[in-house]
C-alpha cells in the first residue's frame, strides 16, 4: 500500500513509498482510512523536531471503517466507522500515569505517526480499546476530528479553570488555537483573539465565528487593546497556541495578577520569555499535552450532541498523493485544517 514514510532521521526524510499491509492477528481489527488530518506534529516531524522512529508512517488525526478482524474483538462490527486514539499504541500499562489514564506520560508510549505507523495510508491496524464512534449523522471528516479536538477539549475544559465573566486571550489561530476558540465560545467566554498578519484570514473567521475581538499584533498594540478590554486588568487566562516565543511574552504581559497562563503550542527549541512575570504576578502556569481517555469519552459526547459546529474547521480536503501542498499551506498559515485522504 502507499505511504507517507518518515524512512530516516533529519529534517525532511518524508516520502510517498510502499509499506506492506499490516497483518490482521487476534486482538486487532484493521480499518480502511476515510482521511487523516494533517497536524503541527507531523511537521515538527517532518522537520525533526518532535521524537521519531524511522522508518514510520505519519498520520494520526483519523477515521476508518472496520474491513476485517481477529479473534477476541467482540462488539467490533465490520463496516463500523470509528475514530481512533493512536496515542496509546504503545504503552507500559503498568506504571502510575497509565494507572489514573495519563497515559501521555508513561515512558514507554509510543504513538501512532511518530512512534508506530500512522495512518497517512489506506489502512491501520488498532485495538478495540483504541475505537471511538461517532453516531450516523456526524460526517466521516469530522470524525477525524476527534483527536485534534480532545486536545482543545483537554485545554479548555479540564486544564484551564473558567468562570462566567473571565476574558482569555487566546494567541495563536491555527488548527488547534481556532478549535479552542469553539470550546470557549460554546461557554459564552469573551475572547481576543491574537495573530500576526500573516493570519489575516483566521483572524477574520474567528471574528465570524464569534470571537470579541481580533488582534494583528505586528500592526496593533495588543496590551493596549488588552487594557482596554479588561478595563485596565488584564485577561483573567492566556492561552499560548502558537508555540512562538513572541506569543508566549505577549501572553504572560497580558495576564492579571492571579490569573492563569496554559502552554498548549509547541516551540521546539529553547525559547526566552519574562518568566519573571510568573513569580510578580503570582500566575498560574499549567501545561496542556494531548488527553486522556476520559476527555475522548468527553469530545465524543460533544459532537454527538452537535453543540459544537467543526465542519467549517475543515478548510482543505486532497489525496494523499498532493501531500506536499498540505504540508506547504499548513507551513505558510494558509489552512486550518487539511484532510488528506488515500486513493
Amino acid at each position: 500500500m502507499e505511504a507517507l514514510v518518515k524512512y530516516d532521521k533529519g529534517p525532511g526524510n518524508v516520502r510517498l513509498q510502499e509499506m506492506a499491509e499490516p497483518k490482521v492477528e487476534n486482538g486487532m481489527v484493521l480499518l480502511e482510512v476515510n482521511s487523516c488530518g494533517i497536524c503541527g506534529t507531523d511537521l515538527h516531524v517532518y522537520h525533526d523536531t518532535f521524537k521519531n522512529y524511522p522508518p514510520v508512517i505519519l498520520g494520526h488525526e483519523f477515521s476508518g471503517r472496520v474491513v476485517d478482524k481477529g479473534n477476541h474483538t467482540d462488539g467490533i462490527a465490520l463496516g463500523q466507522r470509528y475514530s481512533v486514539l493512536g496515542a496509546l499504541t504503545v504503552i507500559c500499562n503498568d506504571c502510575e500515569y497509565c494507572h489514573s489514564g495519563e497515559f501521555m506520560f508513561c515512558k514507554a508510549k509510543r504513538g501512532m505517526g511518530h512512534g508506530v505507523n500512522g495512518a497517512f495510508t489506506k489502512y491501520v491496524a488498532a485495538r478495540p480499546d483504541q475505537l471511538y464512534a461517532t453516531e450516523d449523522h456526524v460526517s466521516d471528516d469530522v470524525s477525524a476530528l476527534v483527536e485534534p479536538f480532545a486536545v482543545a477539549v483537554h485545554a479548555v475544559g479540564e486544564i484551564a479553570h473558567l468562570q462566567f465573566g473571565d476574558t482569555v486571550l487566546l494567541s495563536g489561530p491555527g488548527p488547534i488555537g481556532m478549535l479552542l476558540l469553539k470550546m470557549l465560545l460554546a461557554q459564552g467566554i469573551k475572547t481576543i483573539v491574537a495573530g500576526t498578519s500573516e493570519d489575516a484570514d483566521k483572524l477574520e473567521t474567528a471574528k465570524t465565528w464569534g470571537a470579541h475581538t481580533v488582534v494583528k499584533v505586528d500592526q496593533e498594540d495588543l496590551q493596549a487593546i488588552v487594557r482596554d478590554e479588561t478595563r485596565g486588568k488584564g485577561v483573567d487566562i492566556a492561552f499560548e497556541t502558537a508555540g512562538a516565543a513572541a506569543s508566549a511574552a505577549n501572553c504572560l504581559q497580558a495576564i492579571r495578577p492571579l490569573g492563569q497562563y496554559v502552554q498548549v503550542g509547541h516551540f521546539g527549541k529553547d525559547i526566552r520569555i519574562p518568566f519573571d512575570l510568573s513569580a510578580f504576578r503570582q500566575l498560574t502556569i499549567k501545561g496542556s499535552v494531548g488527553y486522556t481517555r476520559a476527555t475522548w469519552d468527553r469530545a465524543i459526547e460533544i459532537i454527538n450532541q452537535g453543540t459544537i459546529r467543526l465542519e467549517d474547521v475543515i478548510t482543505h480536503r486532497m489525496p494523499l498523493t498532493d501531500w506536499k501542498k498540505g504540508f506547504e499551506l499548513m507551513e505558510q498559515k494558509k489552512a486550518l485544517k487539511i484532510l488528506l485522504s488515500p486513493q
